[in-house]
């Protein structure tokens, strides 16, 4: 038995209902961009990956150690960040990769309007080191060369607080 990134995938495949529904509504989130080169960035485990459409080549890139396949082309015509932005502490790869793309999309933690922010249930000191307003969330795309075009909660309820963003290279 070969212990490959194919054996992994073949194996989530097969143990994974939820995350195969929420990958699913990550591509119908995406659908319109009718991306063909995609890299899921901070992909951890790549259900994304696992679950992708047919005909659509999908590169993992994470610091863990699930197997994946890294950043493999100099061009993509979308980049994920599927709940990883808040965690970066350094942004340089990923502004690295953003300028080799035509499209992001992200899901982030979003502080609501009037909530108190050491009250706030995705208030974690270490684990998110980026706190994102919708208005601060736009800003960081803008100063990359991107703009809104999609915004939405897919995948809430029962993910309060998480907000799914389109972005397009200006």
């Amino acid at each position: 038995m070969k212990y490959d990134l194919d054996y992994y995938e073949r194996t989530l495949y097969l143990n994974s209902t939820t995350a195969e529904k929420i990958s699913n509504i990550r591509w119908q989130f995406v659908k319109s961009v009718k991306a063909k080169t995609v890299v899921d960035f901070g992909a951890g485990v790549p259900w994304f990956r696992v679950f992708r459409p047919p005909n659509v080549e999908v590169d993992t890139y994470d610091v863990g150690i699930a197997p994946q396949t890294g950043i493999r082309r100099s061009e993509y015509d979308l980049i994920t960040f599927w709940d990883v932005l808040e965690h970066l502490t350094d942004m340089n790869l990923a502004n690295f990769v953003l300028q080799h793309s035509k499209w992001a999309a992200v899901t982030v933690p979003v502080l609501p309007d009037g909530v108190f922010l050491h009250k706030w249930k995705h208030y974690k000191p270490g684990e998110h080191v980026t706190i994102f307003t919708e208005a601060s969330i736009d800003e960081f795309f803008i100063k990359r060369g991107f703009k809104l075009v999609k915004k939405g909660t897919p995948e809430c309820p029962p993910r309060s607080d998480i907000g799914s963003f389109l972005f397009k290279r200006q």
